[in-house]
């Protein structure tokens, strides 16, 4: 994989599967670049996302809110959605604030990648 640049970018890692990296802050603009990168996907025909936290230090409430658009919308579409690389810090916002329940969560991009693999293969609904 190349390495993640500090805005938002996608890496088509399987045919059905996008991985969009978060940046090192997710607040409202990079939220929404996040959030825009994941609805195109969803949009392409993408059945499975992976937003990877790897470089994210912080995530602020306003990023937290479009996290859960992003969510709503993956859900809405039948997207599977993991998050990878989620730092202890950001893993304890999350869970406090329920995200976990909503998302399949990974160590890393590559075990997130084989958890949605299986799934991007499967059609919608059997």
């Amino acid at each position: 994989m190349s390495e993640p640049l500090a805005e938002p970018t996608t890496a088509q890692a399987v045919v059905d599967v996008a991985v969009v990296y978060a940046g090192d802050y997710v607040n409202k603009m990079s939220g929404q670049r996040i959030e825009r990168e994941c609805l195109t996907r969803m949009e392409r025909g993408c059945r499975a996302l992976v937003i990877n936290f790897q470089d994210t230090e912080l995530v602020n409430s306003i990023g937290v809110s479009i996290l859960l658009g992003v969510i709503d919308a993956a859900e809405q579409s039948g997207t599977r959605l993991a998050f990878s690389n989620v730092s202890v810090h950001t893993l304890k916002l999350f869970e406090l604030l329920g995200l976990t329940r909503l998302v399949v969560l990974a160590d890393s991009e590559e075990a997130a990648l084989a958890t949605l693999e299986e799934f991007s293969a499967t059609p919608p609904g059997h």
